[in-house]
């Protein structure tokens, strides 16, 4: 594939960890590209590496081997501080819970980000307000985390993440702790955002109406990423493998 477009670019990403006296590889030289716009499904049974990749591929870890690019930026030759900076501007994190401040509103939630990154309050509030408007929730943006439904700390989740417009949003299972109906409607905003704003996504997932939703589909495998193609209306499978996956 061409790297022209490419906002995320991961090479040979191998991870491991201590187990039993030996190593565990649940990496093995993963290669990922990802274009501007793009959405990027990746399923797999748990406990297959899914979690770990977005980690490594988000600078929240740091792979064994390989190199993650974002927007021309090797995540791994970067001192701490500069890859806190990358992480804060290019890359935003959706995850299964939303991790929330609990003692914050809606609003400073998403304003965390934006404060972050330097800007003076003023511009913060208004970006955050942007973002709630965004995804639904202005009227909920003085609100705190307790007084909003799971869905709605979900959509607080991710307009914090879009708060930066950052290169590439990363998203954890974002569906997984909500309800069917509620996942849908998560489903519908993600698209809409891809679509309006060009947000460009890679999102973990075992809802087959998720990753039915997102332009290109992806199975970690054994510590590989291999295309997919469509088994049944609920599962997936590797191409070219027998057993089929969630």
């Amino acid at each position: 594939m061409s790297e022209e477009g490419v906002v995320l670019l991961g090479r040979g990403l191998v991870r491991r960890f201590a187990s039993g006296g030996g190593w565990l590889e649940v990496l093995r030289g993963i290669d990922l590209d990802v274009r501007l716009g793009e959405a990027v499904a990746i399923v797999g049974p748990s406990g297959s590496g899914k979690s770990t990749l977005l980690h490594c591929l988000g600078g929240l870890d740091r792979p064994d081997a390989g190199s993650v690019t974002i927007r021309g930026q090797d995540l791994l030759e970067c001192r701490d501080g500069e890859l806190a900076r990358i992480r804060n501007r290019e890359i935003g994190f959706v995850f299964q819970f939303h991790h929330l401040l609990p003692d914050f509103t809606a609003l400073e939630n998403v304003m965390l980000p934006v404060l972050i990154g330097g800007a003076p309050r003023a511009e913060a509030v208004e970006r955050a307000k942007r973002s709630l408007e965004e995804v639904g929730l202005l009227p909920r943006a003085h609100h705190a985390p307790s007084e909003l439904s799971g869905g709605e700390q979900q959509r607080v989740a991710v307009a914090r993440a879009l708060v930066n417009d950052p290169a590439v949003i990363l998203a954890d299972e974002p569906s997984g702790n909500l309800d069917p109906s509620t996942g849908a409607s998560l489903h519908a905003l993600l698209e809409s955002l891809r679509v309006k704003r060009g947000a460009t996504f890679v999102i973990a997932t075992h809802d087959p109406a998720l990753a039915r939703a997102a332009g290109r589909v992806l199975a970690l495998q054994e510590g590989h990423l291999l295309p997919v193609e469509r088994k049944d209306s609920d599962h997936w499978v590797a191409a070219g493998a027998v057993e089929p996956g969630p």
